[in-house]
């Protein structure tokens, strides 16, 4: 059919719309996969959107053969497919509803309806790591113990719950053995779908054993598997939102980047949520921005550990971080401080992928390192005023 419709395009004329109902329906249909079990129902709907097309068309292009076969075949392949000629039809405007489940053409299809320019999305980023380190999607920065369940985010499209064990016997440290992200059902893009990551669990699929969800040829939301049981990355493309979850060592890491506009869309029930609001108060390690820990220079005492780790002295932290981690930024300082408090070396590579994950995802580079102020007893970017401290205080909150 359509190569017959293409090779009489120089029969048409210049009011015949045949070639315009054509092109629509190559579009509606291009996309579809006879394999799906909707392929029927998608390919109807385009076949009576061509129909209604045909039928507008009527008059200017009797006479052209190119719209009669047009019409013959529309005929034909709504008796093979069983199509009934009353039902719903595909939109007459198949190049906005391509992107529907593409949130970066969501800003075209309003300009095209609201004929106006509309600014990009702006995209935020937030990052869970070590023991636990939060950054918020506001930039700050905050160690928290939140012990058990919590939630990072809760809004109309996406979930994510974190949970936190301690690290180490008799300190109030913790890390997160287990993420769990469920993905609301949007339109037709996708059904809901859960993911549930725990430690030395993480699956390159969601609960129900899919990879992706809605559409798979549009694949608006699909996991991929970068490193087998270590490091995966999910993408919904419909929220424009990238997720990156790893396990280093014994414990998992996150990192997210989302729109502000769909970070903000949640009800005032849904305020309880680490990266848009950070620890309450009573959570937090860090006093006022400080993180105190008075021995410097010394082994500190592991207490009666299972299995006894090594321990860390201020200058073998420092090196050990400074391996990968060359801008001595807040990222540094923290590794230092897991360090000290965990005996854990994997504490130091967290730090490390958590910069990296930041540099893949957050969306101003400007502001990819923070660094903490000096002065007050805080650290500074002079790694000697840093060694030479009696005590190590590093400022953990928000520097922009």
């Amino acid at each position: 059919l359509l190569s017959v419709l293409y090779l009489g395009d120089c029969q048409l004329h210049t009011s015949c719309g045949i070639q315009k109902c054509t092109t629509d329906f190559v579009s509606f249909t291009s996309h579809l996969n006879v394999a799906l079990e909707d392929f029927d129902l998608e390919f109807c709907k385009a076949l009576r959107a061509y129909s209604v097309c045909t039928y507008r068309n009527s008059k200017v292009c009797r006479g052209n053969l190119v719209y009669h076969s047009a019409v013959l075949g529309i005929s034909d392949l709504m008796t093979q497919r069983n199509c009934t000629k009353d039902g719903p039809t595909s939109s007459t405007n198949p190049e906005m509803t391509r992107d529907l489940c593409n949130y970066s053409g969501h800003t075209e299809v309003r300009e095209h309806q609201g004929g106006e320019k509309t600014p990009p999305p702006a995209y935020l980023f937030c990052g869970l790591f070590g023991d636990p380190h939060l950054r918020t999607f506001k930039d700050h920065f905050q160690t928290c113990k939140v012990k058990g369940a919590w939630p990072l985010i809760d809004n109309n499209y996406l979930s994510v719950q974190v949970t936190n064990v301690p690290v180490v016997p008799g300190s109030s440290a913790t890390a997160t053995n287990k993420i769990t992200i469920i993905f609301k059902s949007y339109q037709d893009c996708t059904d809901q779908k859960v993911y549930q990551a725990v430690t030395d669990d993480l699956p390159a699929a969601f609960v129900d054993g899919t990879t992706s969800g809605g559409d798979g040829n549009t694949r608006s939301l699909h996991i991929v598997e970068k490193v087998s049981g270590k490091y995966i990355e999910m993408h919904a493309r419909y929220i424009g939102t990238t997720v990156y979850i790893r396990q280093l060592g014994h414990y998992l890491t996150l990192a997210i980047r989302m729109p502000q506009e769909l970070v903000m869309a949640y009800e005032e029930s849904q305020d309880l949520q680490l990266c848009v609001n950070g620890c309450p108060s009573s959570e937090r390690i860090d006093q006022s921005g400080h993180l105190p820990l008075p021995v410097v220079g010394k082994l500190l005492p592991w207490g009666a550990a299972a299995h006894p780790r090594s321990g860390y002295t201020l200058e073998t932290a420092t090196t050990k971080c400074h391996e990968k981690m060359l801008v001595k930024d807040i990222y540094f300082y923290l590794c230092i401080f897991d360090l000290l408090t965990t005996g854990d070396a994997n504490f130091s590579a967290a730090g490390h992928s958590a910069l990296q994950d930041v540099e893949a995802l957050h969306p101003s580079k400007e502001h990819w390192h923070i660094f903490p102020r000096s002065g007050g007893g805080g650290v500074g970017r002079d790694s000697k005023f840093f060694v030479s401290l009696g005590f190590l205080c590093l400022i953990l909150v928000a520097y922009l």
